[in-house]
């Protein structure tokens, strides 16, 4: 079991990297008081989870001292546990919450902010000294996030999700795509009175279009172009990557590419095949459910 504890000060970036990790497939849980944590790890590794992502600091209260002695103890039983420790100049912290405009887990009307920080780092200063400590004052939040990643050796890719979207033309683009190609070129079945009340996820189909030249060209063409550029978009650090595939009704030809390119790229990220015209052709022509 591997145990990922994230803390620091208010304004830091926890929220980022406890994201970053949960997007990676890590189960993560937030603002964990620090007694329960040897608890969540006994339930959650009874319950099947290898990668655990828990944030804990000074919103546990007086509870937040027991934390060292909790790590130490988590140390003898879990295989892998890393603390990791943001924090960030105060100048930066006075800005983060200036332009959010939260309020600090420890100010109050006797307690000013600059205060607030100040005691939060007095009570967080026995944790720091236990983890890998990453000064966020001057990153940005993707840079975080790609810091987060490469000292967890996650794979770029690993907290992304790459659609494939058949659609039609005739019911428009659609608004949620990243990149759309237009193989409306290729040749059509629906002129085939035998293949016009088929799908490109049937057989007689996939064989029609897989005998064509022009075809197995735009596929390898679409397949290029995304290997090429996911790892730009994964460092993007994207969670969606949405490639959207158009013919006409969205019925032959581009669910056809979209099958074949989610089988393609399933071994090496998380793929998602959606067939977006599926339902309107249902209105429109009576198409089978399973079409959907």
């Amino acid at each position: 079991m591997q145990i990922v504890l994230i803390s620091g000060l208010s304004g830091s970036g926890k929220s980022v990297a406890l994201k970053v990790l949960e997007d990676a497939g890590y189960y993560a849980v937030d603002n964990l008081p620090a007694s329960l944590l040897p608890k969540l790890a006994a339930e959650l590794r009874r319950l099947g989870h290898e990668r655990v992502a828990v944030a804990v600091d000074v919103r546990s209260g007086a509870n937040i001292a027991a934390l060292p002695q909790k790590i130490e103890d988590l140390r003898r039983t879990v295989g892998d546990l890393r603390v990791i420790f943001l924090e960030a100049r105060d100048d930066t912290l006075f800005a983060r919450f200036s332009e959010t405009r939260r309020r600090h887990p420890l100010a109050s009307d006797e307690v000013s902010l600059e205060e607030a920080i100040q005691k939060e780092r007095d009570a967080l200063e026995s944790i720091a000294a236990l983890g890998h400590r990453i000064d966020t004052s001057e990153l940005q939040a993707n840079t975080l996030r790609a810091w987060i990643k490469d000292f967890m050796h996650i794979e770029p890719t690993a907290g992304l999700t790459l659609m494939f979207q058949s659609f039609g033309f005739k019911y428009g683009i659609p608004l949620d795509a990243d990149n759309v190609f237009d193989v409306r070129c290729l040749p059509n079945p629906h002129y085939d009175p035998l293949l016009r009340p088929f799908t490109g996820k049937d057989q007689p189909v996939i064989d029609f279009l897989d005998n064509l030249p022009d075809v197995a060209r735009m596929y390898e063409d679409i397949r290029s172009f995304v290997a090429n550029w996911l790892p730009s978009y994964a460092r993007d650090n994207r969670s969606y990557l949405t490639v959207a595939i158009g013919c006409t009704g969205g019925q032959h030809r581009s669910v056809y590419l979209a099958e074949k390119l989610g089988r393609h790229f399933a071994g090496s990220v998380r793929v998602q095949v959606r067939h977006r015209s599926a339902v309107r052709r249902a209105v429109d022509h009576g198409a089978r459910p399973a079409d959907q």
